[in-house]
């Protein structure tokens, strides 16, 4: 299958569900909640110095305006610190929930809105595979750009792996990452690339486009991760878990 099969998968997934979807991701972002779309974030910069000059700067600062701002600043930069800290706590449960939520709506279950919240007895799991995936991807980029990219790939499906299997462990669960992903980066990267013509079209958009590439570029994501394993979720939630990955093993995917 190539990347057009997986955008058409994807469609047919999201009709009749893309505001759901959209609502969906949407908290998701402003969790924390990333798979392989990235997070959602603003990128808010003020160059002071094309405002003022130097004097009217240095007046500014020391005026009664500025100190009577002081307070907003304060809380501003408590509000960020906070907000950071809780993606850093329920992040990663997050995007275990968000991949439940992806992995529903190909299989052509009910996606429901509180499966994103599914997996918060998983707090835990969660945390360390966002900080040992984060970990391993800066590590490989301080040799070079290229293979942090390449781990990347490597680690993209370990979400999906570990939402669907509450036996494994997160190293595990990265473990069969890399291998399900051995040769298939590449197709992985296509995919990804398929859809830049309509990032373009969101910059024109100021962003606001994204609220709707970002559910189809997911759905996508999850059809290419059904389509890898060769799996498809059990329905009955007791069945979750049977398989779990050795190391020492050739991957074989769940059954």
């Amino acid at each position: 299958m190539c990347a057009s099969d997986f955008r058409r998968m994807a469609r047919e997934a999201l009709t009749g569900k893309w505001g759901l979807a959209l609502g969906t991701g949407l908290v998701a972002a402003l969790l924390g909640g990333t798979i392989g779309s990235g997070g959602f974030s603003f990128d808010f910069k003020i160059n002071l110095e094309e405002y003022f000059s130097y004097g009217d700067l240095e007046s500014f600062l020391y005026s009664d305006t500025f100190r009577h701002l002081i307070p907003l600043f304060i809380a501003a930069a408590a509000i960020a610190v906070i907000w950071s800290l809780v993606w850093l706590v329920i992040g990663g449960a997050v995007s275990l929930g968000y991949a439940l939520f992806n992995l529903n709506l190909v299989d052509g279950q009910p996606p429901r809105f509180d499966d994103l919240f599914s997996q918060f007895y998983r707090l835990w799991a969660g945390f360390c595979l966002q900080l040992l995936t984060g970990l391993f991807i800066f590590l490989w980029s301080l040799l070079f750009i290229i293979p942090g990219i390449v781990a990347a790939y490597s680690y993209a499906m370990a979400p999906y792996i570990l939402a669907e299997n509450p036996d494994m462990t997160v190293r595990e669960a990265i473990a069969a990452s890399k291998e399900m992903m051995r040769g298939s980066r590449w197709r992985l990267f296509c995919l990804g690339f398929s859809f830049i013509g309509w990032s373009m079209l969101c910059i024109l958009t100021l962003g606001i486009g994204n609220l709707w590439l970002r559910p189809y570029r997911e759905a996508a994501q999850a059809a290419f991760y059904r389509d890898l394993s060769g799996t498809r979720r059990p329905s009955a939630p007791e069945q979750l878990g049977e398989y779990r990955f050795d190391p020492s093993d050739d991957y074989q995917p769940p059954q």
